[in-house]
C-alpha cells in the first residue's frame, strides 16, 4: 500500500470510528467526568503534537478546557515534572513507542490523575502505561508520513469532545464528515497539476489560524519530511509581527482559509500579501473571494463547519505534498533519513 493509497483510505476510517469506536468512547467520556477534571495536559510529538493543537482549540472552545501541550523533558531528563492536580493527562502517539510520551503519562499516574492514550497501537507502552485506551484504528500506515493516521486522532479528538459534551448536534454534523473528505479527494486531479507549478519551489510559509493552526503546522511538516522544502507555518497574526519580512514577489504563500471566526482576517492578510508583495498564493478555501485572489487554489466543501474543517483541509494539503514529491523526483514512501517510530527520551 502506497502513501496514496493511504491518503483514499480517510474516508473510511473516519467512518469507522464515528460507528464502531462511538460506544467506546462515550465509555471513557463517562469515567472522565467523574473525575471532575479542570484542564488537559497533553503529550505528543510531531504529526501528534499537531493533533494536540487541534484538541487545544477545540476542547477549550467546546469543552472549556483549558489545554497545555506538554515539555516531555521535564519528566524524561530534567526530572522535574509539574503538578497535574485535577488534570487530565493525554498521550497521542501513532506508534505508542516514545519513551519521553510515555513518560509523562507514567508521571501522571504517580500523582493520581487520569490518564488517556490516543494511539494506532492500543498493546502499545503507551497504552499500557494508560487508564483508558482509544485506538484510532487506522490499520497499518506503511509510508512514513502520517496521513490517516493524523486525521484518525483528529477525529478521535472531535469524537471526544462531543461524547464529553453529550452534544448530539455536533455528533450528527460529524455523520457527514467521512463524505466532505470524499468529495476533496475527487480534486486530485486539480492538486496534481497544481504542484506541478511548484516543482522548483524551495522554501515557502504556510498559514492558517485558529482550528486550522494545527493544519499549517502538518502541511508544512509534510512538505519538509517529504519533499525537502524549507517551509515554516504561522498563524496570520503571528506573521504579521514580523515574519512577514521575508515575503517578496514570487514567494510561495500557502494559506488554508475556510469560511469562519479567522476567515477575515487571514483574507485581509493574504490581499495585503498580493497587492503589496505580489507574491505566489495557494489556497485552499470554501470563500469565492480567498479562490479568486489566489494564483493556484483548491475548493473545500461549501457546507463545512469551522471546528471539523480541520479534518478535511489537511486532505488536499496531503495531496499537494504527494504530487509535489513526485514532481521533484523523490520518494514518496520512505524519505531519506526518516523511519516510521521515531523514540525520543
Amino acid at each position: 500500500m502506497s502513501l496514496k493509497d493511504e491518503i483514499f483510505e480517510q474516508p473510511a476510517i473516519l467512518e469507522r470510528l464515528r460507528t464502531a469506536h462511538w460506544p467506546h468512547i462515550q465509555e471513557v467520556a463517562r469515567a472522565i467526568r467523574q473525575h471532575e477534571i479542570d484542564a488537559v495536559f497533553l503529550a505528543a510529538r510531531g504529526t501528534s503534537d499537531h493533533a494536540g493543537l487541534y484538541a487545544k482549540y477545540l476542547w477549550g472552545a467546546y469543552n472549556r478546557l483549558p489545554v497545555g501541550l506538554a515539555t516531555p523533558s521535564l519528566f524524561s531528563i530534567y526530572e522535574r515534572p509539574p503538578r497535574l492536580h485535577r488534570t487530565l493527562v493525554v498521550g497521542i502517539s501513532q506508534s505508542g513507542q516514545s519513551p519521553d510520551i510515555v513518560s509523562v503519562i507514567e508521571e501522571g499516574r504517580r500523582q493520581g490523575a487520569p490518564t488517556l492514550a490516543i494511539t494506532n497501537a492500543p498493546d502499545s507502552p503507551l497504552a499500557r502505561a494508560s487508564d483508558w485506551v482509544i485506538n484510532i484504528d487506522a490499520g497499518p500506515e506503511r509510508a512514513v508520513a502520517a496521513t490517516k493516521t493524523y486525521t484518525a486522532q483528529l477525529m478521535v479528538i472531535a469524537l471526544l469532545s462531543v461524547a464529553l459534551a453529550g452534544d448530539a448536534e455536533r455528533l450528527d454534523t460529524l455523520a457527514h464528515l467521512p463524505n466532505l473528505v470524499a468529495k476533496t479527494l475527487e480534486h486530485a486531479p486539480t492538486i496534481a497539476q497544481a504542484a506541478e507549478r511548484y516543482r522548483y519551489m524551495d522554501q515557502c510559509v504556510v498559514l492558517g489560524r485558529g482550528y486550522n493552526y494545527a493544519t499549517a503546522y502538518e502541511w508544512a511538516l509534510k512538505l519538509k519530511e517529504l519533499s525537502y522544502v524549507v517551509t515554516a507555518p504561522y498563524s496570520s497574526a503571528d506573521f504579521r509581527h514580523g515574519p512577514i519580512a521575508i515575503v517578496a514577489h514570487g514567494f510561495p504563500v500557502l494559506a488554508v482559509t475556510p469560511s469562519g471566526a479567522v476567515f477575515d482576517d487571514l483574507l485581509g492578510l493574504m490581499q495585503i500579501l498580493k497587492r503589496d508583495h505580489q507574491v505566489e498564493l495557494f489556497v485552499l478555501s470554501n470563500e469565492d473571494n480567498a479562490l479568486m485572489l489566489a494564483d493556484r487554489a483548491v475548493p473545500l466543501p461549501r457546507d463545512l463547519p469551522e471546528w471539523i474543517s480541520p479534518l478535511v483541509a489537511i486532505v488536499p494539503a496531503q495531496l499537494f505534498c504527494y504530487y509535489l514529491t513526485r514532481a521533484k523526483g523523490f520518494d514518496t514512501e520512505t524519505p531519506r533519513g526518516l523511519s516510521k517510530v521515531t523514540k525520543t527520551q
